[in-house]
């Protein structure tokens, strides 16, 4: 299993939010290139990036910082938030981000979201935010009449590079991940993409629920890791040790 340190990105500060709540905000660092580094020095192989200006605002914001992010660490870095049209995807991808994740334009305009696929052969992802199984988009602040997996099932035997899925009630809160969103990402699985397991990842418990997940269902293969590599509750070594012993 692949563990991915997350960075929010917003006002060009390392932040982390409470349930993608705006108004929930820690700031955890001034430099999050200086973050980045740390990850990737610590043996991360990936590292998540979000862009929560650009949610909000519909396009890329911190694009300068997304680019010295990139130059700074020599592991790959996917980036979601505000990317709704082919320029947006062609500029992070341009900048170097190795997977754009997509997903309010995804949910509302399936067919531009496979043509760009096509277009970005493995290096576009489908970013399923969930409440309550249903997707939210927009930066989480709408929850449509969509489900998870409904979406999910449209982009079937695409070159999709994976399916990142949240379920946003665990995002940020420190509770762990629920029975409920373990079956969710293993029914997410029977589609043939690989999903990455994000919102909730705690303590390395939850990593060892998601190793007994990917034991059943092998696509079930990442975790995205946010507010508990800041606060401590997980330190990024330690877990690494623990998914390469399993």
């Amino acid at each position: 299993m692949e563990l991915i340190p997350a960075i929010d990105l917003l006002n060009g500060r390392c932040v982390r939010l409470r349930q993608g709540d705006y108004n929930q905000e820690t700031v955890f660092n001034d430099d999050p290139v200086a973050v980045a580094k740390q990850w990737a020095d610590q043996g991360a192989t990936r590292i998540h990036l979000v862009d929560l200006d650009g949610a909000k605002a519909g396009k890329v914001v911190n694009g300068d910082v997304i680019s010295r992010i990139v130059n700074a660490v020599d592991v790959p870095c996917q980036l979601g938030g505000g990317l709704r049209n082919s320029e947006s995807i062609k500029t992070i991808l341009d900048l170097g981000i190795d997977r754009a994740i997509i997903g309010t334009q995804a949910l509302k305009q399936p067919a531009w979201f496979r043509h760009e696929i096509e277009e970005h052969p493995g290096h576009l992802a489908l970013g399923l935010d969930a409440k309550n199984s249903m997707v939210a988009t927009a930066g989480w602040l709408d929850v449509s009449q969509t489900s998870a997996v409904d979406l999910a099932r449209q982009f079937e035997g695409t070159e999709l590079a994976a399916i990142i899925y949240t379920n946003i009630a665990n995002d940020g809160m420190m509770q762990g991940i629920d029975g409920g969103t373990l079956k969710d990402f293993e029914e997410l699985a029977q589609f043939g993409i690989p999903i990455i397991a994000s919102g909730g990842v705690t303590t390395l418990k939850d990593i060892e629920n998601l190793l007994e997940v990917e034991e059943r269902s092998p696509l079930v293969s990442s975790a995205i890791i946010g507010r508990a590599l800041y606060e401590g509750t997980i330190e990024l070594p330690e877990a690494l040790k623990l998914v390469n012993q399993s």
